[in-house]
């Protein structure tokens, strides 16, 4: 049994007594601290479990689509992969940093040069996935629709972006399904 946990435990206890003016002795604590530790303990590991899951790989080398080289991290589900000429603080490493830590639709990213990233994101919705075109002012480019995915080219700042939307033909396709059954459900036939 961890002894760490038990103080911990005992702390809180003391502290929940002390609140609500319990009328506990140090007898009755040092047993709750004790009794409740291995529940406490199965509540948290599951947490532990998943915080150790969101660490970091390390990084490795893989070879990517274009034949270079590429530095790759996972994080969190999301793939970063940045040309190992690049540097981690380039406007596009930072980017895509920062949108996989703080945007949970981001699948993948890839960092070719210092001023060009490519995202890769799985919207939940026609408007999310419009938040995501306005988000880099992004238009459609030759090849825009491939069949899984749609691809946008935009920028953010300085940095020249290619966004693709993982799923999004069917998710358009779907919403305007929805949207046509509205339409003739309201119809007088």
């Amino acid at each position: 049994m961890s002894r760490h946990l038990q103080h911990k435990l005992h702390t809180a206890i003391v502290t929940a007594a002390a609140t609500l003016d319990l009328p506990l002795t140090d007898g009755h604590i040092e047993a709750l601290a004790v009794e409740l530790t291995p529940a406490v303990k199965a509540i948290v590991a599951p947490l532990n479990a998943t915080i150790d899951e969101l660490s970091p790989a390390p990084y490795t080398l893989a070879e990517a689509a274009d034949g270079a080289d590429r530095i790759v991290s996972e994080y969190a589900g999301c793939t970063l992969s940045i040309h190992p000429d690049v540097a981690e603080d380039s406007p596009a490493a930072l980017l895509g940093l920062e949108l996989r830590s703080t945007q949970p639709d981001v699948l993948a990213l890839d960092v070719a040069t210092a001023t060009h990233l490519a995202v890769t994101v799985r919207p939940r919705s026609t408007e999310a996935w419009s938040w995501w075109s306005n988000k880099f002012e992004a238009t459609p480019t030759r090849d825009a629709e491939q069949g899984c995915c749609t691809t946008l080219a935009g920028t953010f700042g300085e940095v020249t972006v290619e966004l693709r939307g993982d799923g999004v033909p069917e998710l358009l396709a779907q919403h305007s399904a929805d949207r046509l059954s509205n339409v003739l459900a309201g119809h007088p036939w």
